[in-house]
Formats: C-alpha cells, sequence, structure tokens
C-alpha cells in the first residue's frame, strides 16, 4: 500500500512538471489566426463600422480688437457618423457645432471636406450636416432598435476622444431610461447609460451593438474631472430615427401647436403655480376654438388666471418640459385630452392640434 501512494505521488509530480513545462514551436497556437468569440465580434464590429465614423471640427470666425482682421479660430470638436451615404448626410450632436462658423468633417482616410449644417434640434443635442461633395465610397451604418436594449448587453463606441481618431472603446450597457438636459435645458428621456468609455471628442458618435448595429449616439459623460468615470450617456436611435428625418426635411423638430402662449418657468416657481398658466390663446388655433382662456388683469391690476394646464392625456404637466415633451408625443391632426383648473374648478377639453399657420 505505501509502495501504490509513492508511486501515485510520483506520478503526480511528473504530471505537475510536464504541464508546467512550455510548448514547442509546434504546440504553441498562433496569436494571429487565434482569437476568443468576444475578441473577434469586437475586431469584427470596428473593421465594419469604422469607416462610416468622421471626425467633426468647428470654427468660428472672430474680429481682433485693434487690427479689424478677421481669425478663424477652432471652436471645438467631436465624431459623427454618415446617416446617407448618396447625400453625404452627417448626423453628430448639437453641442458639437452649436456657434460654428466654418465646420469640417474628415474621413476615416484623412480626407477633409466642408461641411454645411442641414437641420439642429437643440432640445435632443442632435444635428443634421452636409458634407460638400462627398466621394462615392461613403459608409453607412446599419441602424438597430433601441428598444430591444437590456442591462448587461455588449455595446461599442467608436469617436475620435481628445483628437484620437478612430478610437474603440468597449462596454456593456449599465442602465436604461436616463434623463440628461439637453443643451436647451429640455429634458432627454430614455436615455442610455454605458461603461464603455466616453471622453471629450467621443461626442456625436456611434454606440453599437455586437451586430454592428447603430443603437444610439454618444452624447455625454458624468464625471467631475471632465475624463471618463466609467458613466457615459448615448441618445437612442429611436429617437434619432424619430428626430432626423425632420431635420433633414424642415430643419428643426416640427411638433404640433396647440395654440396658446404659456408662462414661465420662472414665473411658475416664484408664484408656486401647480400646472402651466395660458398666458393667451391664438385666434383660429386649437385651444382657442375649443373654449380655453388665457390670463388677464382684474380692476386693480391684478393678474387673474384663466386655464393652467395640469394634465395632458393622463400624463401630469408641471412645467414647461413636461408641456413640450407631451405635445412632441404627437402629430398634426391628433386629437389629446387636456385638464385644466380655472378659478379652482377643473375643466377638460378635447382638442384636435394643428401645425403651424
Amino acid at each position: 500500500m505505501k509502495a501504490q501512494g509513492l508511486l501515485r505521488a510520483c506520478l503526480g509530480a511528473v504530471l505537475f512538471l510536464w504541464q508546467a513545462l512550455p510548448l514547442s514551436a509546434t504546440e504553441a497556437p498562433d496569436y494571429l489566426s487565434f482569437s476568443t468569440d468576444d475578441e473577434a465580434n469586437t475586431t469584427e464590429v470596428f473593421q465594419l463600422a469604422s469607416p462610416a465614423v468622421v471626425f467633426v471640427t468647428s470654427t468660428e470666425l472672430r474680429r481682433q480688437r485693434f487690427t479689424r482682421n478677421v481669425m478663424e479660430i477652432p471652436r471645438g470638436a467631436g465624431s459623427g457618423f454618415i446617416w446617407n451615404a448618396d447625400s453625404g448626410l452627417v448626423v453628430t450632436n448639437y453641442h458639437v457645432v452649436a456657434g460654428a462658423d466654418r465646420l469640417t468633417i474628415t474621413l476615416e482616410d484623412e480626407q477633409a471636406f466642408q461641411a454645411e449644417v442641414v437641420g439642429l434640434a437643440p432640445e435632443r443635442d442632435l444635428a443634421v450636416l452636409r458634407m460638400m461633395d462627398p466621394p462615392d465610397n461613403l459608409t453607412e451604418l446599419p441602424v438597430g432598435d433601441s428598444s430591444e436594449l437590456s442591462v448587461g448587453r455588449k455595446v461599442m463606441a467608436i469617436g475620435n476622444p481628445f483628437g484620437l481618431d478612430t478610437t474603440l472603446t468597449v462596454g456593456v450597457v449599465s442602465a436604461l431610461d436616463r434623463e440628461i438636459q439637453s443643451p436647451s435645458n429640455r429634458t432627454i428621456r430614455g436615455v442610455i447609460q454605458t461603461d464603455a468609455a466616453i471622453n471629450p471628442g467621443n461626442s456625436g458618435g456611434p454606440l453599437l451593438n455586437s451586430l454592428g448595429q447603430l443603437v444610439g449616439v454618444n452624447t455625454a459623460i458624468y464625471s467631475p474631472s471632465g475624463g471618463s468615470a466609467g458613466i457615459g450617456f448615448a441618445i437612442p436611435v429611436n429617437t434619432v430615427i424619430e428626430v432626423v428625418p425632420q431635420l433633414i426635411a424642415f430643419g428643426k423638430i416640427m411638433r404640433p401647436v396647440l395654440g396658446v402662449e404659456l408662462a414661465s418657468d420662472r414665473w411658475l416657481r416664484r408664484y408656486r403655480v401647480e400646472g402651466v398658466p395660458i398666458v393667451r390663446t391664438y385666434r383660429g388655433f386649437p385651444a382657442e376654438m375649443a373654449g380655453m382662456v388665457g390670463a388677464r388683469r382684474g380692476s386693480r391690476g391684478e393678474i387673474i388666471l384663466g386655464d393652467v394646464i395640469t394634465e395632458i392625456d393622463g400624463e401630469r404637466v408641471a412645467n414647461n418640459d413636461e408641456f413640450l415633451s407631451e405635445m412632441e408625443r404627437h402629430r398634426v391632426g391628433d386629437t389629446i385630452d387636456i385638464v385644466t383648473t380655472r378659478e379652482g374648478e377643473e375643466k377638460r377639453f378635447t382638442v384636435e392640434l394643428s401645425e403651424v399657420q
């Protein structure tokens, strides 16, 4: 028995030493041809998608104080991606191009083209640009569905952080349905949160799923230092699909109108009004035709409120941002139910929305 135990111990030692020895050159795997499934997927997505990602730079024309000479001053830089190859249309963030006098789009092969603004949506931090004389070999990104995302799914960001062109970062969806503030102080809802590293310069670049489909537009980071802290945000592609065609056709987001002027949010906070008061209604528009009334002055000069909007289609409305968000859910010709308060009484209206006249 002792001999058998000794034999097993010796065999175990020999096996351990054999496993610890380096593989011969003929047995070692070839790194150039080897990759894990995840590495192969990441590499394939990058190779297919990177030609569609562009570098957007903006400059501002400024006149010198004493010489009065006009100088071109760099204003900002970010990323973007080809939306329509035939027309040379590029999608990026609004804040990347805001206030620019001249825009330049640089492709992956370092070809540079002047660009013009087609449409701007500061309330969604999106912009559409058109390249001047675009080449024929542009690449578009396939468009996915952001509603199919779930926490933990792999996502990839391609952009130009700190001016370092065509940089890839990989992460997962950290959370869904976040809210961030747009450059116009409107709330952007349904935002994707990711831990894929997003830094200054990534703004406007694509967020991709494992199929290489566009699922978001990288727009912001949360970081006290200004560098990536593992919390980045992207506008969902379903919002992009809704907004971009309007920017191409009209240059801005087209929303149906109720035909009212509303009190400012500052006024609401000052007087602690619950809901959004109508300052005035415009003749011939839905609100006036439905019987809504605006504010008026009393005999002693005091302000007497008319209808104060508190609900639209069952959704609470407490400020101008919430009012506009509810209006943006609808199109011209839609019928909505509005609840207001007037002199302490609740009133209900059914209104058919119209277009701007």
